[in-house]
């Protein structure tokens, strides 16, 4: 250390003693740096991290190796905590908000039993269209298993908005494209999904709903909705209410007929309701579009019936 630094050190120390301890100034943590400003996204190994004004949203993950792609976390915005759990008991297989399938032509492309009885494998990733409050990730997915052919592939385009201070919304579209004759039988472990964290499902004292007033899995099990989701308070915050309603719309190829779970599962797939086989011919597409919200409050009070609609005028 040299002399004049070791001065400048003692003088300090000597007004500190004489003084008493100093006063930090606060800062103005809710003010981000500008380079954090808003809806802020970045890419690198696969997955896609999303911040708000600096704090983190969610992170899209992609990782080749994983049995298929999810966002995780779905934070709220009064909690800062995820509404969607990854791996809890039971069916820890579950991660979150995903896509997969079982069974699909032999194939398992759900549970995790490991990639070589079915994978949904990420082979693309990039970001699309960017503003302050929105971003799109692009993603392209390959549905592989070991020695057998691929059914099918997927382009998927999600668009994360923050429509407001207590909702923000992942707009989500996909289009799927047969690579073989697909025909899936009565299958529960289907489509698109989440897996509420345990605080906001009803087995623990949160509130499962759909948009007709069904209350729990005894009333939205099996029923017509246009959308479905889970509230409740948030573990260590009493005075917050935070939940995720996901929407499924009208232009899908078939009934929005819902399988739900009081322990926080729901999907809206038909497949566990079939009378008869559904089928798509080899080369054929669908197209799927679900918008998931993310709120504070109750559906009421966040007007989760408002931004269905306003989802569907923005689709025409």
């Amino acid at each position: 250390m040299d002399r004049r630094r070791a001065i400048k050190l003692s003088l300090a120390a000597g007004i500190a003693a004489a003084t008493g301890p100093q006063k930090l100034s606060a800062k103005d943590y809710k003010k981000p740096v500008p380079e954090a400003k808003g809806l802020t996204a970045y890419l690198r190994d696969a997955q896609v991290q999303l911040r708000w004004n600096n704090k983190p949203l969610t992170v899209y993950r992609a990782t080749p190796s994983q049995k298929y792609p999810y966002f995780y976390p779905l934070n709220g915005l009064a909690s800062g905590t995820s509404v969607t759990t990854e791996s809890a008991l039971p069916y820890p297989h579950h991660r979150g908000l995903w896509l997969g399938c079982e069974p699909l032509n032999g194939g398992n492309y759900w549970a995790d039993n490991g990639p070589e009885s079915g994978q949904v494998k990420s082979e693309l990733l990039d970001l699309g269209l960017k503003t302050e409050s929105s971003v799109e990730i692009l993603n392209n997915c390959n549905w592989v298993r070991n020695d057998a052919p691929s059914p099918w592939s997927d382009e998927r385009k999600f668009k994360i908005t923050l429509l407001n201070e207590s909702v923000w919304v992942i707009d989500t579209e996909i289009k799927l494209t047969a690579r073989e004759d697909i025909e899936i039988k009565k299958a529960k472990h289907s489509f698109f999904a989440i897996r509420a964290a345990s605080d906001i499902s009803p087995a623990y004292g949160g509130v499962l709903t759909n948009s007709e007033g069904g209350i729990g899995a005894e009333e939205t099990l099996g029923k017509e909705a246009k959308w479905c989701g889970y509230h409740g308070y948030r573990e260590g915050r009493p005075d917050v209410v935070e939940g995720i309603a996901v929407m499924t719309h009208p232009d899908n190829p078939w009934k929005s007929t819902w399988l739900t779970r009081d322990y926080g599962h729901l999907s809206p797939s038909p497949f566990y309701f079939l009378d008869e086989p559904w089928r798509l011919s080899n080369g054929k597409s669908i197209d799927l579009k679900y918008r998931v919200a993310i709120h504070v409050g109750t559906p009421k009070e966040a007007d989760i019936h408002g931004i269905y609609e306003q989802w569907l005028e923005s689709t025409v």
